[in-house]
C-alpha cells in the first residue's frame, strides 16, 4: 500500500470517527431540543480541531511507518489524487446549492451550518472513497 493511499485511509478514517462524535452530540438533542437552544457552535468547532488534529498525528504516524515511500509519489498516485478530488468536488458544490438554498427559505442558523458541516464531510469521504477504489482496482 503507497504512502498515498495510507494516507488517504487515514483522511477517511478519522472524517467517520470525528463527524460520528459530532452527530451523537448534537443531533441527538434535537429530539428533545428547539435546534435555537442547541449550542453546537463549540462542538462544532471542536470536533473540526480534533479531526484536523487526527489526521496530522495519522499521516505522520502513517510516514514514520513507511519513511521511505513518505515522501515519493508517481504519475499515477498525482492521477487517482486529481481524479478524487475532481469527483468529491461534486459532493461540495451540492452541499453548497443546499445550504444556499437553506439560506434563501431562511432556515434556521443551526441546519445551516450543520449542512455545511456535513458537505465537508461527504465531500472527504467521496473523495476517500473514490481514491481508494481506483488504488484498488486500477486507475
Amino acid at each position: 500500500m503507497s504512502f498515498q493511499e495510507k494516507s488517504t485511509w487515514v483522511y477517511a478514517v478519522v472524517a467517520v470517527i470525528v463527524s460520528g462524535i459530532y452527530y451523537a452530540t448534537v443531533l441527538g438533542q434535537v429530539q428533545n431540543t428547539p435546534v435555537t437552544e442547541i449550542a453546537y457552535q463549540g462542538p462544532m468547532l471542536a470536533t473540526i480541531g480534533l479531526g484536523i488534529a487526527l489526521s496530522i498525528i495519522g499521516h505522520v504516524a502513517a510516514a514514520i511507518s513507511s519513511p521511505k515511500e513518505a515522501d515519493k509519489s508517481d504519475e499515477r498516485d498525482k492521477n487517482i489524487i486529481r481524479f478524487g478530488e475532481y469527483v468529491g468536488s461534486f459532493a461540495l458544490y451540492a452541499g453548497a446549492l443546499l445550504a444556499l438554498g437553506l439560506a434563501l427559505a431562511e432556515f434556521e442558523h443551526f441546519w445551516i451550518a450543520n449542512t455545511i458541516y456535513s458537505t465537508f464531510i461527504v465531500g472527504a469521504l467521496v473523495t476517500s472513497a473514490v481514491k481508494i477504489v481506483a488504488y484498488r482496482r486500477g486507475f
